[in-house]
């Protein structure tokens, strides 16, 4: 089954979460389903929900047999433990041929080529976040054939970029939203060590936040809960983007819902597509608006929705719509205790090298402003990160402020960051200043910082040294050395969601120069929507100074905690962890495991808290035995110290342990 407009290909796809789900869809008024199979997809949190593998074979033959194709989600990150799992089922997939895989994980491409699969098409998960044309290039020449463009994409960019590119466009058309840039989204992890990203969103999106800003606390109920997605009235201009794939979202939905919205979509294309001049765009639309979860938006699809985003129906009921169990209330942020940093220094004790290195580690510094730059070059830093998303009220670095710091750098080096998304104006400002810099050496940098495929792909010829930032979700060894070889990375900052065994297994590998951030309250959710606007919309209901930053600083609020959110340049908003990320008590096992930069985000800091910072961790790395001492004279700028996602998962000894018994058992071990 095809659609065709203007020679145009228009695919309706719908999602299908059981096998019985699936039998009944495949035959709506659809052109593909997609679903996940037993693991390695982004919905593992509904019981029973997932095709067995006899299931996905018997779904991907159904499809064929009736002229539809059959997509499976393999779209998380992937730990070590995940990759021998994917080995079997890319080899099972390899076999059944499905018409793609659609995948978030770098490593899927090494695991597909070792093995030389060349039956499992690759399509990039909206997860992928792919939103510039730099970004589809290189996914295109590691053989992608179809992107998900990322949620905040607009028609009028995806027509342009669809248009250049060639690629083609898959675009989410209908149901739930998240307000945060695709895996960008790091908050489940650090509060429950349930990834979003890796399936188990515990939706911190959805609780009831108040705002408070300049010394004002506002009434906004919702403020991180978006409404569903609702294209149905704009499929004109969807065709004419050049969108292939209108894609719903549904995989938790249950099968009466799901058929409502695919027929509904599927007759009106072919409404549409028989008369276009006479298409009735609100033909059946008080169907979808009858039974809609929530309130519906067209998203970012016509440009900036501000607050309109925003949902309050049914909203804060606290229950997932599919089952309607509770998902999460407003948690704090787990504290650091003693019995837990014993638990990790344990843990990291296995990735301990057998030939420890002797150099003094260096203390990196992520900064905000050149007073920062300068404090943490006279503290003794080794390296300073310029970073490429300064917050407001400070104002980007130009030339000017680089030269005047990389001309008193001394032995540190001066390292370029780049914004964490990057659309076409900012790629080619990228472009001509880096490309001008080759006359000036580079304006005396010594690398760039990249934080998305793009930047990696389209500046890894300039000539300076790449270094992957956390951004990167690099979860994983197998991407870790993919980004080293297709890329050319020099070093890594892992995913801040590693979880205690994830990261001790990653410093396994001592082929991968690792960074760690050890230091700061680093940025939990990125996004394009700006909470600013509350400020603006709604009258104060009280007077309440923020706790731990500045008043001129927007701060979401439960009865938990505060988190500042900080608002750049560009007007993309950040929000911070409340309390501080702190490894000081665990530099020497992690130094043990080889790691010999410990990174500081120092952007959200005074001047004088980031010098006091980095005074005392330069003098930690020249005494690691001092880190005990050291931990005890700090005290927390913010709202107290925590280890983020440290804080969770089991010590590598108690797994290997488990493993030993295990073979003891079975009579492996005799």
């Amino acid at each position: 089954m095809a659609r065709y407009f203007n020679g145009k290909e228009v695919e309706l796809l719908a999602p299908a979460g059981t096998f019985e789900i699936f039998k009944t869809v495949i035959d709506a008024n659809c052109d593909a389903v997609y679903f996940g199979g037993p693991s390695l997809n982004m919905r593992m949190m509904r019981k029973g929900y997932n095709l067995s593998y006899e299931e996905v074979r018997e779904a991907v033959l159904l499809a064929h047999e009736r002229g539809k194709r059959a997509y499976i989600t393999v779209n998380n990150l992937m730990n070590e433990e995940d990759l021998e799992e994917a080995k079997r089922y890319f080899a099972f997939l390899n076999e059944i041929g499905p018409d793609a895989i659609i995948a978030q994980d770098l490593a899927v491409f090494p695991l597909i080529q070792e093995m030389n699969y060349t039956n499992i098409p690759v399509h990039s998960s909206v997860m992928m976040n792919v939103h510039n044309l730099e970004m589809i290039e290189a996914v295109k020449a590691l053989g992608v054939s179809r992107i998900v463009a990322s949620r905040e994409m607009d028609l009028k960019t995806a027509e342009v970029l669809q248009a250049k590119s060639g690629m083609e466009f898959e675009y989410f058309v209908h149901g739930d939203m998240c307000t945060v840039h695709g895996a960008n989204c790091l908050y489940s992890s650090m509060l429950f060590g349930n990834s979003s990203n890796r399936g188990r969103c515990m939706k911190p999106c959805r609780w009831d936040y108040r705002v408070k800003k300049d010394g004002y606390l506002y009434p906004t109920e919702y403020p991180l809960a978006a409404k569903d997605m609702y294209m149905y009235e704009s499929i004109p201009e969807l065709i004419k983007s050049g969108i292939t794939s209108f894609k719903i979202e549904g995989r938790m939905r249950d099968t009466e819902f799901l058929l409502m919205i695919v027929n509904s979509y599927g007759d009106a294309i072919d409404r549409y597509i028989a008369d276009p001049l006479g298409y009735n765009r609100e033909a059946g639309a008080d169907t979808l608006h009858k039974h809609r979860k929530r309130d519906f938006t067209t998203a970012y699809a016509f440009g900036k929705p501000g607050l309109d985003f925003i949902n309050r129906r049914y909203e804060g009921t606290g229950k997932f719509y599919s089952t309607g169990k509770v998902f999460s209330t407003p948690t704090a942020e787990r504290e650091t205790k003693e019995e837990r940093v014993l638990q990790v220094k344990e843990s990291l004790h296995h990735a301990k090298r057998e030939r420890p290195d002797t150099s003094i580690p260096q203390i990196t510094v992520h900064v905000n402003t050149v007073e920062q730059a300068r404090a943490a070059l006279e503290e003794g830093a080794g390296v300073i990160y310029l970073t490429g998303d300064v917050f407001q009220p400070d104002r980007p670095f130009g030339r000017e402020d680089i030269e005047a710091l990389t001309a008193d750098k001394g032995d540190a080096e001066i390292v370029l960051g780049m914004p964490r998304m990057m659309n076409e104006l900012q790629m080619e400002q990228y472009h001509q200043f880096l490309s001008a810099g080759k006359e000036f050496n580079h304006y005396g940098l010594d690398g760039l910082l990249a934080t998305n495929i793009g930047a990696m792909y389209k500046f890894q010829s300039v000539g300076l040294p790449l270094i992957a930032d956390f951004s990167l979700n690099i979860y994983n060894h197998m991407a870790a050395s993919f980004y080293q070889d297709h890329f050319g990375i020099s070093r890594i900052n892992p995913s801040l969601e590693l979880q205690l065994h994830d990261l001790t297994k990653l410093l396994r590998h001592p082929e991968i120069p690792l960074e760690i951030i050890v230091h700061g309250s680093p940025i939990v959710m990125y996004l394009e929507h700006d909470l600013y606007a509350n400020a603006a919309e709604f009258e104060p209901i009280a007077e309440e100074d923020n706790r731990f930053v500045d008043n001129r600083h927007l701060v979401l609020l439960t009865d938990k905690g505060e988190n500042p959110v900080y608002r750049d340049a560009a007007g993309r908003n950040h929000l911070a962890l409340a309390k501080e990320l702190c490894y000081m008590p665990i530099l020497k096992e992690l130094y043990e495991a080889g790691v010999h930069h410990f990174r500081i985000e120092g952007k959200t800091y005074t001047t004088e808290q980031l010098r006091s910072l980095v005074r005392l961790y330069r003098q930690a790395s020249l005494n690691l035995d001092s880190c005990g001492r050291l931990y005890q004279s700090m005290a927390p700028v913010y709202a107290g110290f925590t280890l983020g996602s440290l804080q969770f998962g089991h010590s590598l000894e108690l797994e290997l342990t488990e493993a030993h018994d295990i073979r003891i058992r079975d009579g492996a071990g005799r």
